[in-house]
């Protein structure tokens, strides 16, 4: 006589006891969490399959006050959005892990203060389970605020070295040393960078690996080589035109973003300066336009993508088990050698 199981939904609780496990690592499961092993894993979803458990996610989002959706924040205008590779593969990465999974994911600009009290107060209200964070200036003070609130955030970068907070990073400072050393090893002699915003953490790395490999050579640091920009192709090219003008027998640039590298090309060329035979110039991030440059860009590649997948690993485990501890990933970063330098 084949047994049969009582009529009505299976629940948690029965999938747990054919599994063998306890009621959290089914829930855990069935969130996605990461924090599961993959044996007891297979285990559990055996079970789910075998009884038919169909997570009721409407019940269950108002016993755990869930929403199962997530914010990606930019505190960026969005027209940078769509001219900075940077956004659209972090956004990919960010995608490509939430693609199995039932949250939904809302993109929001915070530009303002009006913005993002407008923003707090959303998150206040409960309408997400957690954010992501790009693109952070020093001053930010919206990771703060949502750890005052309870809400599990993840940020892509950091805004200090002392960062309260869950975060995925690219080692930006021996990326931005080892472009230096490559440069100098190369045989160039006085060699500039374009750095980014001095009120971005990203970009006071950068420059501190441009100037710890110039002290690991033995060449004084001369401010006439810097230069600052905003991460973006004109502000790259107006920041070229100044190192020019100041220090007009540079032979090198490093530019601390692929997009300012490629502002760096434009003022190099239109000032008669032959790319790599004058100066030599490397990017910092390897996106699709440090390859399809001209010449082609020799960069730093970072795994902006995987840093968008390791966020949504990191929320969702911050999520499914609230209290745990910061999660602080540093992922490496590689020079890729192209036709620039």
């Amino acid at each position: 006589m084949v047994q049969r199981r009582p009529a009505g939904r299976p629940t948690l609780e029965e999938v747990a006891a054919r599994a063998g496990v306890g009621r959290g690592t089914v829930s855990r499961v069935v969130n996605k969490s990461p924090r599961v092993r993959e044996s007891t894993r297979l285990v559990v979803e055996q079970a789910i399959a075998e009884l038919g458990y169909v997570p009721n996610r409407a019940a269950r989002a108002l016993a755990g006050n869930r929403t199962d959706a997530i914010a990606l924040v930019i505190p960026e205008h969005q027209k940078r959005l769509f001219a900075e590779p940077y956004f659209s593969d972090l956004i990919h990465g960010v995608g490509d892990e939430l693609a199995d999974s039932e949250m939904q994911l809302l993109l929001t600009f915070v530009r303002s203060d009006k913005e993002r009290r407008r923003f707090v107060q959303y998150a206040r209200a409960g309408r997400i389970d957690g954010v992501l964070l790009a693109s952070m200036h020093v001053d930010d003070p919206l990771p703060d605020t949502l750890a005052a609130l309870g809400v599990p955030t993840v940020m892509s970068g950091r805004r200090s070295a002392e960062e309260p907070c869950s975060y995925v990073d690219s080692d930006n400072v021996g990326g931005a040393r080892a472009a230096v050393r490559h440069l100098l090893d190369s045989g160039r002699t006085t060699v500039a960078t374009v750095a980014g915003p001095a009120d971005m953490y990203v970009a006071q790395c950068r420059l501190a690996g441009y100037r710890q490999a110039l002290d690991a050579a033995g060449r004084p640091y001369d401010p006439a080589l810097v230069a600052a920009a905003d991460f973006t192709e004109v502000g790259g090219r107006a920041a070229t035109e100044r190192l020019l003008r100041d220090a007009p027998g540079l032979d090198a640039v490093f530019a601390a973003s692929d997009p300012m590298a490629l502002g760096a090309l434009g003022a190099l060329r239109a000032a008669g300066r032959r790319v790599p035979e004058d100066v030599a110039v490397v990017g910092f991030e390897d996106s699709a336009l440090a390859r399809h440059s001209d010449p082609p860009l020799t960069t730093v590649r970072q795994p902006i993508e995987e840093m968008g997948r390791t966020m949504i690993r990191v929320l969702l485990e911050e999520i499914a088990t609230p209290g745990t501890a910061w999660r602080h990933v540093i992922l490496r970063t590689e020079l890729v050698h192209r036709a620039s330098a």
